[in-house]
């Protein structure tokens, strides 16, 4: 568990896992894909293919955002290539605001309504 200050000054208790996202994140399907555990939180893609990638990516954001309530904070996308004997060639990697992947958000809504109903 992690606390999140709030603007009213009551913390918040966040469910996260050893990397420092939420538990109930989305994780990238492709098992070549991963959340990496820097503090922008780069996601990560790989394929031969740009745009299979590139569809994982939109497919990750699309369900992330849903999960979320809200769109993701998307700092920058970063495009790199691998040309190592057998790795994946493109290197897809959205770099994404942390407290977005940690859930803060769903929290704070979630702190707000039982304040508004309590």
């Amino acid at each position: 568990m992690s606390e999140l200050a709030s603007e009213n000054a009551k913390s918040i208790e966040l469910d996260l896992d050893d990397a420092g996202v939420s538990v109930d994140l989305p994780r990238p399907a492709h098992a070549g894909d991963q959340v990496q555990g820097v503090p922008y939180r780069p996601v990560e893609f790989r394929d031969d293919d740009l745009p299979s990638a590139m569809e994982r990516a939109a497919d990750w954001l699309r369900r992330t955002q849903q999960w979320l309530g809200e769109p993701v904070d998307v700092i920058a996308i970063h495009l790199d290539y691998d040309d190592g004997e057998g790795k994946p060639y493109y290197d897809v990697k959205l770099l994404c605001n942390e407290e977005d992947l940690a859930g803060a958000p769903i929290a704070i809504r979630e702190q707000a309504s039982r304040s508004v109903s309590g």
